[in-house]
């Protein structure tokens, strides 16, 4: 049997609504539709009017609708459904996003971070489907992950569970979460690009060229910079990738000691240069794991895609029913 469930995604730049259908362990994605993130009262309006609309052109009323799921960067209380002032949605300081959609549509409705849904997506339609313990990391701008743990999310005391980001590795080296050394610092786009920028710095210190970053665009470099250039064999790019990915497997080293689970899903950058990536991975994870729960933990690449954030909200949405 077919069940109507609503999402709704709030990112930074842009929002969607999205229409699915769940069916079994099925998800069918029907409509999406996208609209800037403006004010805070602007975009709470144009939800609801999507949603309203959306509602409208396929027959859905509270009593033939499952859900709403909303995913959201953090933080937020995940338990009372509101939004406490995320770093990129500025002027949402403790908005209660859930209560205003349950008053308005009569519909379930909750909320989760957008690592949480994410998890909740690549668990229920990905990459861990059939697992009962599994991590997701999202390995994207920053480093976000999310805990299913015994066949369920789990959050923590306060949604804080999972900030794998925050954790030092090293002393030394790119900063993610304020921190020199993270988990963050090595295993995302911002800190491969400023790994990139030191070793080009080195380099062009000690008069070497570097083909893919000239004089004067240290600035440009980015992580999909380095991939082109790892991809096509230069030395230096290979090199940054090794180094990211080698602590990528210590980091999921303490995670497989510490949690135990049967899958690590790791998304974004990870699937695009998971060549250059998983034999360093793979060789940090037997080098420093314990052997027992090493060999019934499989990393994988998130399946869903582009789509995942699609996949995400609506995933908080069939969650609850």
């Amino acid at each position: 049997m077919k069940k109507n469930i609503l999402g709704v995604d709030i990112g930074g730049t842009k929002c969607a609504v999205i229409y699915g259908q769940k069916e079994g362990d099925t998800l069918h994605l029907v409509e999406k539709v996208k609209f800037p993130t403006t004010s805070v009262d602007e975009t709470i309006a144009n939800i609801c009017s999507e949603i309203e609309q959306m509602m409208g052109r396929h027959g859905l009323d509270s009593s033939n609708t499952g859900a709403i799921g909303i995913s959201c960067g953090g933080p937020l209380d995940s338990k009372r459904g509101v939004v406490m002032s995320p770093p990129n949605l500025p002027g949402w300081n403790d908005i209660p996003i859930v209560r205003m959609l349950e008053e308005r549509f009569g519909i379930r409705t909750g909320i989760h971070n957008d690592a949480n849904a994410c998890a909740l997506a690549e668990w229920k339609f990905g990459a861990g489907v059939g697992t009962q313990n599994m991590v997701f990391l999202t390995f994207g701008t920053g480093l976000g992950a999310g805990l299913i743990l015994d066949g369920k999310l789990y959050a923590g005391t306060n949604d804080n569970a999972g900030e794998l980001g925050h954790i030092r590795l090293s002393e030394f080296g790119p900063v993610g979460y304020g921190k020199c050394g993270s988990f963050e610092g090595f295993a995302s786009g911002g800190g491969i690009a400023q790994l990139a920028r030191f070793k080009v710095s080195e380099k062009q210190q000690m008069g070497e060229s570097v083909a893919w970053c000239p004089p004067g665009q240290l600035d440009s470099i980015s992580a999909h910079t380095v991939a082109l250039a790892a991809a096509s064999g230069d030395p230096l790019a290979l090199e940054i990738y090794r180094i990211s990915a080698t602590y990528l497997g210590r980091g999921l080293a303490m995670v497989i000691d510490l949690l135990n689970p049967e899958v690590i899903v790791i998304g974004s950058i990870y699937v695009r240069n998971r060549e250059l990536m998983e034999p360093f991975v793979l060789q940090e994870i037997e080098r420093e794991a314990l052997s027992h729960a090493r060999r019934v933990c499989s990393v994988r690449p998130a399946k869903l895609g582009e789509q995942i954030g699609d996949y995400a909200a609506l995933s908080v949405a069939a969650n609850l029913i």
